[in-house]
């Protein structure tokens, strides 16, 4: 299976020029301390939230209005048993006009869902890409410090991610309603038609029940929590009553998915696993049965002594 790196992209208004001096003003929208030149072709800076994450990017490449390029030099992830994942990989803005919008492409070259990290990693990216560098571009306020790689989102938001693509919204809608094709073998009920119900479940960990309450093909599809168990937590009904939404809309010639699990906010015990675990599936799995018609999914009967999935 090829490996795909992770990436994710957004429109605005703003001109190409303005997305560009946004992207360079990393301590607009990253997290963390930067120390170092973070806007100068050749210039090294380097990044650091707490004890947790610290890496050092330097600029390889940088066009005006058009690319901007860190390779990461050394890394040092403190949650992953190779601390060093992130090195020699590559972290790729690519600014172009497209409709009469500028479209921000970012690709993490290297980062694979293959990484420790991925789930965690690509969860954080999406988070800084679509909402903070977003939000620097479109309304000229930082807000730096809304979330962290490997911490805790510091605001009040619900979980979102975004996912671009060359396939079709018909295609792409069609792989979201095949739930047991990117999320879980072990999945009871139907997934596809309004007011369906289906059953999640995963070991004794986690078990949930959705109802399809919102079907617009080709675009929108909303699954409302009526029941949820979760052994790892003190309130074990956490997502009961939050909606799980899927937004599907064309953007230029891309697809672009946007994903929102409405009412998964940090205040949630789960907020960290529940949001690492739905990065790795939407980003990773969900984007890969769209893509190439293969998914990884939870598979039926899984052993013990697995990591916690959602």
């Amino acid at each position: 299976m090829k490996k795909q790196s992770f990436t994710t992209s957004f429109s605005v208004d703003q001109t190409p020029k303005e997305a560009f001096a946004a992207i360079n003003n990393v301590r607009g929208w990253w997290s963390g301390e930067i120390d170092g030149d973070a806007a100068k072709l050749g210039a090294e800076f380097t990044y650091r939230y707490k004890d947790v994450h610290r890496s050092k990017q330097k600029i390889t490449e940088l066009i005006a209005g058009k690319k901007v390029v860190w390779h990461v030099v050394d890394s040092d992830l403190s949650f992953a048993k190779n601390k060093s994942e992130w090195n020699d990989s590559d972290i790729v803005f690519e600014i172009s006009e497209k409709a009469g919008k500028t479209e921000v492409r970012f690709t993490h070259l290297g980062l694979i869902p293959q990484f420790e990290c991925y789930g965690s990693c690509s969860n954080a990216w999406g988070t800084l890409i679509n909402g903070n560098l977003r939000r620097l571009i479109t309304t000229g306020e930082a807000q730096p410090d809304a979330f962290a790689i490997g911490g805790k989102i510091m605001k009040n938001q619900d979980f979102t991610t975004t996912l671009s693509l060359d396939q079709t919204p018909k295609e792409a809608f069609n792989a979201i309603l095949n739930v047991r094709g990117w999320w879980s073998e072990n999945i009871e009920g139907s997934t596809a038609k309004l007011g369906d119900e289906f059953t999640y479940r995963y070991k004794d960990v986690h078990r949930c029940k959705m109802k399809l309450v919102e079907v617009i093909p080709e675009k929108k599809a909303v699954w409302l929590v009526l029941d949820n168990y979760f052994n790892f937590t003190e309130d074990k009904r956490e997502w009961k009553g939050t909606k799980v939404i899927f937004d599907v809309s064309k953007k230029g010639d891309k697809t672009e998915i946007r994903f929102t699990h409405l009412g998964l906010v940090p205040e949630y015990e789960c907020f960290n696993v529940c949001s690492n675990a739905w990065g790795s599936y939407i980003n990773g799995s969900l984007r890969n049965l769209i893509s190439t018609g293969k998914g990884h999914p939870n598979q039926k009967e899984q052993g013990d002594g697995e990591k916690v999935s959602l």
